[in-house]
């Protein structure tokens, strides 16, 4: 079954509480996502420190009950 977007945004607020989540759903099915995640706790973190954070706060989800997520990652302007 796949994961609603609201649970997604509940899942990266819950790991990373500074987090702003924009979803996207990519193919009108539920299952394969965009997100854009824009946290102040990303700053001076390489973007792959700041996607394994994103992962970390999904709790192993990916791949699993979540099937596809397109990450984008910022520090707000």
């Amino acid at each position: 079954m796949p994961m609603e977007g609201a649970e997604i945004v509940a899942l990266i607020k819950a790991g990373i509480p500074d987090a702003e989540v924009e979803m996207t759903d990519l193919a009108g099915d539920n299952d394969h996502w965009a997100a854009r995640v824009t946290a102040a706790s990303f700053a001076g973190m390489p973007r792959v420190k700041q996607h394994q954070a994103v992962y970390a706060a999904l709790g192993g989800r990916m791949g699993g009950v979540l099937h596809a997520l397109q990450l984008t990652t910022a520090v707000p302007k």
